[in-house]
């Protein structure tokens, strides 16, 4: 019965790990909480101002009507010719295109929150070598038109500047028969010669905001986009990553210079995909994001909540074993919410000051705490500041854990094999079923 207690105390111990696993679980439901307000913020900052940017083109656009006679029955089940007449539109994509521009970032504060947006200050050069399809029979060709297609047209500040073969035209809103596909602007070619089909050189420019995001679809034959911004931090996605691309505290240059061979851009906007929906179209992005988000960090520091209590009650435990000293229970509980409490301070502190102040701040307040806590209930200084010191290398270890994503694992794994390691090589010599047998 005597060796039982052993096995008693550390399943006590066991079930108060499994205890605290719910402030834990609370915690971490106020980071995804509070990660939604966020989310929430950055909404209304793109209902007020505009949201994700893309933009594709620009485009030809020739539209046609075709009649045709199709056989029907009518209402006395007699066949008859009826004739029908339907619409279409063929779309025409640049021979080359250059996109280039500058990305100035701004930031737009919602309570808390810090919302990223941008102003691209921008133009596109295209050069158009189709010939525009003659009648055919029972199809005819209209009036051909440009389009711009913009993911979210209120982005627009000012009126875009359009050229056209020398002369300035202006845009109309909407991209008419094209306007399932692809939200945005249009404006008509003037009629010209046979031998010289309208809108073969087109330059447009522009100043387009949007929040936090920007991309760009390479739908000519050849497609050069360059861009430059001076924000430091840029992520790039997308179906294509630049070819060439610099990155500094000053900002950020990058280019692409992408083949129709490498995209296909063109037979999607041919199947009638857009720049949103369910079929959207082969596109390059650029985005303006932090380089510290607090909601993510203080999300992943709380995953490893639990090791920090697993941890600190097996120090608990080999000084209530070896060093003969009884900890109650509750004095166990105590500290682990404290241990959890750190993960709060962490979130709320990191919303008002930068996050490595508020990890600062959070850790010296917890291992302040415990090591006046423990100075009593270990029944010395010199062990409480063992313990303090402890700690303070556990949450150095975490924030290394936090800033090296890319060697996170490595990081995690070698440390819990260095603690249990150690754990081993004190215990290495402890006849457990004498300390059993001495429990009170």
């Amino acid at each position: 019965m005597k060796n039982m207690r052993l096995l008693l105390r550390f399943l006590t111990v066991g079930g108060l790990v499994l205890l605290l696993l719910i402030p834990l679980t609370m915690i971490r439901g106020s980071i995804q909480e509070r990660q939604m307000y966020r989310n929430q913020a950055v909404a209304q900052v793109e209902q007020s101002v505009a949201g994700a940017q893309a933009i594709a083109g620009p485009l030809r656009v020739v539209p046609w009507t075709e009649t045709r006679e199709v056989d029907t029955i009518d209402a006395r089940n007699f066949p008859q010719k009826k004739v029908e007449t339907i619409a279409g539109y063929e779309l025409q994509t640049p021979r080359s295109l250059r996109m280039e521009g500058r990305l100035v970032p701004d930031t737009r504060k919602l309570g808390l929150h810090e919302v990223r947006i941008y102003t691209w200050r921008g133009s596109l050069n295209a050069t158009f070598d189709q010939p525009l399809p003659k009648d055919q029979g029972v199809r005819r060709y209209g009036q051909p038109y440009l389009i711009l297609g913009v993911q979210d047209v209120r982005g627009f500040v000012g009126t875009p500047r359009l050229t056209v073969d020398g002369r300035a035209l202006r845009f109309a809103p909407g991209t008419r028969e094209a306007g399932k596909q692809l939200g945005g602007v249009h404006a008509l070619l003037p009629v010209a010669a046979e031998s010289a089909p309208p809108g073969r050189d087109v330059k447009i420019e522009f100043a387009l905001a949007g929040t936090e995001s920007l991309a760009a679809v390479p739908v000519g034959d050849s497609n050069n986009i360059q861009l430059h911004s001076a924000w430091p931090h840029p992520q790039f996605g997308g179906r294509f990553l630049p070819q060439t691309r610099k990155i500094g505290d000053a900002g950020f240059d990058a280019g692409w210079d992408i083949s129709s061979l490498a995209t296909d851009a063109q037979s999607q906007l041919a199947a009638g995909a857009g720049l949103v929906g369910e079929k959207t179209l082969d596109s390059l992005q650029v985005s303006l994001v932090d380089p510290v988000n607090i909601y993510s960090q203080a999300d992943r520091a709380s995953k490893y909540g639990i090791l920090f209590i697993v941890l600190t009650f097996v120090g608990f435990a080999m000084f209530e074993l070896i060093k003969r000293l009884p900890i109650h229970p509750l004095q166990y509980l105590l500290v682990g919410l404290a241990l959890a409490i750190f993960f709060l301070l962490l979130l709320s502190l990191s919303e008002h000051i930068p996050f490595w102040q508020a990890y600062l701040a959070a850790a010296a307040a917890c291992i302040g705490l415990l090591g006046f806590y423990l100075s009593h209930v270990l029944r010395s200084r010199m062990r409480a500041l063992g313990f303090a010191t402890m700690l303070t290398l556990l949450y150095g270890v975490l924030y290394g854990l936090l800033v090296s994503e890319d060697n996170a694992l490595l990081m995690g794994s070698l440390l819990l094999f260095g603690i249990l390691a150690g754990i081993m090589w004190v215990t290495r010599k402890v006849d457990w079923y004498e300390l059993g047998s001495s429990l009170r």
